[in-house]
């Protein structure tokens, strides 16, 4: 597909800022969405911001069901703010259709553009400098939650099919070892072995999900740092972005997630794994936060369980880097040769670190039900 610059004027004239487009420029540090800000210059105020994304189409091949899904959340979101006396503007984002009322813009070349309001005096962090920074992001991920609870997880479209599904994951991992298309998996007995141990651990939570153990709810399913706009005042998390993965899933793998991402000080394709541990403090901050965020929202079951989150979103990490290894480094973007082998080298590491502290992990989320 041709440079969303090529087609960034017919774009622009699609939608109705409420004033005149100033200037178009690339932000942020994504690499699956082309962003741009959109400055505009209405006559009450020095200038009004916004976002414009062209969806990756490489990413999302149904945009239409990617839209509804973030149209109905925002949506709900929305009112859910404004019914608890919140500031909607500011706390959710807001889609603005274009100018045919559709969801999205199709541009000439079948690209779909969507822009919502720039949500002004917000910072966006890459990684948690200290543990209030990462105790913020889990408030607003667990206040994710909380908002949530009354929306039907079961209407929204899996944008990718089977994304957290840990079976099927072991399973690809498999297919990947057995055909070793590239004569990679001696090299890597020992982290194959690792995840062949663990076989039964990656049916943990989607067992519990079938008993009804755990409840289907709707999740982020990319739970990181920079996808919390921090107010530049107070510190507080104050808005949930890239909605592109809501999905149905298990509130326990959004916990995890973060807990994989912010509890440790390693790069993840660290080399020396003495560098990379758990770290339990970080754990602890987290859990009280995103248990504060979430109100009382999560079962009994669901909280015992975010132990079990952490560890298995860790591992299925693992597993998709090393499925890929396999595979010849298609998927996942590499640098250098072996890099994602050590990802998952890491990845494993902060498991095996989650297993030695485990019966510590379920008493930190004892303190706090």
């Amino acid at each position: 597909m041709a440079q969303a610059e090529t087609y960034l004027q017919e774009v622009l004239a699609a939608f109705d800022f409420g004033a005149p487009v100033v200037g178009a420029i690339r932000f942020g540090q994504g690499h699956i969405n082309d962003t741009f800000v959109v400055h505009t210059q209405p006559e009450d105020v020095c200038c009004r911001r916004f976002i414009l994304q062209r969806m990756s189409a490489a990413a999302f091949k149904q945009p239409d069901q990617l839209m509804e899904n973030i149209l109905g959340v925002t949506e709900y979101l929305g009112r859910e703010i404004e019914s608890r006396g919140g500031d909607r503007e500011r706390e959710a984002l807001r889609v603005i259709r274009p100018r045919n009322g559709e969801p999205y813009y199709t541009d000439s070349a079948n690209g779909a553009w969507r822009v919502y309001p720039f949500v002004e005096d917000t910072i966006c962090y890459q990684t948690a400098e200290t543990p209030e920074l990462f105790a913020a992001s889990g408030r607003a991920f667990g206040h994710f939650q909380r908002l949530l609870q009354g929306y039907p997880a079961q209407t929204l479209h899996e944008t990718i099919p089977r994304f957290h599904d840990t079976e099927d994951r072991l399973a690809k991992l498999k297919a990947a070892m057995a055909a070793d298309k590239l004569g990679r998996a001696a090299e890597c007995r020992k982290e194959l072995d690792f995840v062949l141990a663990r076989e039964n651990d990656c049916s943990v939570a989607l067992k519990a999900l079938r008993d009804g153990v755990l409840p289907l709810r709707v999740t982020h399913n990319d739970t990181k740092l920079n996808n919390v706009l921090m107010d530049k005042k107070t510190g507080v998390g104050l808005c949930v972005i890239d909605l592109d993965t809501v999905m149905p899933g298990l509130a326990i793998n959004d916990f995890g997630d973060s807990i994989r991402f912010g509890a440790n000080h390693s790069a993840e394709d660290e080399t020396d794994l003495s560098k990379v541990n758990l770290d339990v403090s970080l754990f602890e901050t987290y859990t009280r936060a995103f248990l504060e965020g979430a109100g009382g929202t999560l079962t009994e079951a669901e909280i015992d369980y975010l132990p079990w989150g952490a560890k298995l979103m860790t591992l299925e990490c693992g597993i998709r880097f090393l499925t890929d290894y396999l595979e010849g480094d298609v998927y996942f973007h590499t640098t250098r040769a072996g890099q994602n082998l050590d990802r998952c080298r890491t990845q494993f590491k902060l498991v095996s670190d989650m297993e030695e502290h485990w019966d510590e992990l379920a008493e930190i989320v004892k303190k706090y039900k």
